[in-house]
């Protein structure tokens, strides 16, 4: 895969990040960011580019909106000096915490902002939401970004989901052995 290696777990100096939920008015500016962060050459500044993977699109306005819309889901963002670094999607599935569409700006990857955003949505689903596990899915080919998770008390299901071929809306898959691995994390009762 090319782009930047994966960030060591040396921790940098951490961002003084705000967060907040987005809104309608932010829409334009998550797709953006998604898109960044996984597809064409502007992904590869960073290491979760998926452009090795995939063409097309990684999400769209309809996505965000239905999100949005969603009970029990938040679109987390993570802003700091007025700019959207990063951002995730944090919901409630199935009794468990789900995360996705994790997405840091590029130029912005490997400086402890993704692992600030991850333990926000950790809080959320453990604090807010009352529930002990959080779940994700993940190009089961990733195995840089599967190690990222499992570094951060993530395991292996051994659960495999079938790539949506032939649907665009998740991109345009430039192999035909893409599947997802379910990772899941036992949350504390109480976060910190």
């Amino acid at each position: 895969m090319t782009g930047a290696p994966a960030p060591a777990d040396a921790a940098p100096v951490p961002l003084a990040l705000r967060f907040r939920d987005a809104d309608a008015a932010d829409v334009a500016a998550v797709v953006a960011l998604v898109e960044s962060a996984y597809r064409g050459e502007a992904s590869r500044v960073g290491w979760t580019t998926e452009a090795d993977l995939l063409d097309g699109r990684r999400t769209g306005p309809d996505d965000i909106v239905s999100i949005l819309a969603r009970e029990r889901s938040r679109l987390l963002l993570a802003e700091a000096d007025g700019r959207l670094l990063a951002c995730a999607h944090v919901a409630v599935e199935d009794g468990a915490g789900y995360f996705g569409m994790f997405s840091v700006r590029p130029d912005c990857q490997g400086a402890g902002i993704g692992k600030q955003v991850l333990a926000e949505a950790e809080r959320i689903v453990a604090r807010d939401w009352a529930c002990r596990t959080l779940r994700m899915t993940v190009i089961d080919l990733r195995e840089e970004l599967i190690a990222f998770y499992e570094r951060r008390g993530y395991r292996r299901t051994g659960e495999l989901k079938p790539f949506p071929y032939g649907d665009a809306r998740f991109g345009l898959p430039r192999r035909d052995d893409l599947r997802f691995e379910v990772l899941e994390k036992t949350l504390p009762e109480t976060p910190a």
